[in-house]
């Protein structure tokens, strides 16, 4: 029997699997990053923010096998809205994983959080990402031109939003 996809806390044993995404050229080009970060940086980052009311960061599962990373960053209470960030393992992209933990991630700000307004900024040339955020209620606020550069050339970046309203 299939176990259905949910999200739990990233806890510090997590952080081998986050490296490896973080230092992936194929992940982190969508971030708009450069691939390098060392795993004791990321430990000293998980250790700074473990008791941040402004963050939440998750592990996307099944079965108890890692898929990938869900981020929602940016917290405040009087504006009551995150920035989403979501990262899939490559071994696991193109198995509609990411339109279920978008939606997970969704249900989570806006049920439990009672957050207004989830956002998000995706390269503009990331055509499937874009797609799987409209189906998850995203609509585009607008285009930041040649805003990030990526492999040798600057890329248009589009931001986007979900407002709790129109996600329910």
């Amino acid at each position: 029997m299939r176990q259905e996809m949910h999200l739990r806390v990233m806890e510090k044993d997590d952080l081998e699997f986050l490296h490896k995404l973080n230092n992936d050229p194929a992940v982190m080009d969508y971030w708009f990053e450069e691939p390098y970060m060392s795993l004791e940086k990321l430990k000293d980052s998980y250790e700074k923010n473990l008791d941040s009311e402004r963050h939440r960061q998750f592990i996307l599962t099944q079965n108890g096998e890692k898929l990938g990373f869900v981020g929602l960053f940016g917290m405040n209470q009087r504006d009551r809205n995150a920035e989403f960030a979501i990262m899939i393992d490559p071994i696991h992209q193109g198995n509609g994983y990411a339109k279920t933990a978008t939606q997970l991630a969704l249900e989570y700000a806006f049920d439990r959080l009672n957050l207004h307004k989830v956002y998000l900024i995706v390269d503009k040339e990331n055509e499937k990402a874009v797609h799987i955020y409209e189906k998850a209620g995203f609509t585009v606020e607008g285009t930041m031109k040649e805003h990030f550069y990526v492999n040798g050339r600057y890329h248009d970046a589009v931001s986007m939003c979900v407002l709790k309203q129109d996600f329910q």
